[in-house]
């Protein structure tokens, strides 16, 4: 976790910046379709929870540090730091799920039928909340450790002499 926290410090300004646009473009792709962010598109039936703009801030926090990671600063690639890409889009994913109107989401009414949605479906979101938040918050501490710890190079990688 300490490694993770130090990776940040050393980033430059334009990796900030492309933390700060993938924040935002995930507050809006997660946001505005669930009707958290308020706009004439979507409508929500059941008002949010109290606990949706939280989790929506969060996720979209840890998804714009996730996404920075990827941007390229000269650093070789770590080994197995695919799998953090995987957990981390899956964390998106369910809070997507998480935070959306029950009864809004055809799938789940598809599935569930409107008394399922708010019997079944609705108590279940807020553990997919933290699920989502879990997923991502590994993913980020995984990608984030691997670029302040010294790098190894795969035994398979050839080795290149100055």
């Amino acid at each position: 976790m300490r490694l993770a926290l130090r990776a940040p410090a050393a980033w430059p300004p334009a990796r900030w910046a492309v933390a700060a646009g993938a924040a935002l473009l995930c507050a809006l792709l997660v946001g505005l379709p669930t009707a958290l962010i308020p706009n004439p598109v979507f409508g929500r039936i059941i008002p949010p929870e109290w606990w949706n703009l939280p989790v929506l801030v969060v996720t979209s926090v840890l998804a714009g540090l996730l996404l920075a990671t990827y941007v390229r600063t000269g650093a070789d690639r770590a080994p197995g730091r695919e799998r953090s890409s995987r957990i981390g889009g899956a964390g998106a994913l369910l809070s997507f799920f998480a935070v959306g109107c029950p009864v809004c989401n055809k799938l789940v009414l598809l599935a569930l039928g409107t008394s399922g949605a708010l019997t079944v479906w609705a108590p279940l979101q807020p553990l997919l909340a933290v699920a989502s938040l879990v997923l991502l918050g590994v993913a980020a501490v995984r990608r984030l450790a691997g670029e302040a710890a010294c790098p190894a190079v795969p035994a398979s990688a050839p080795v290149r002499s100055a």
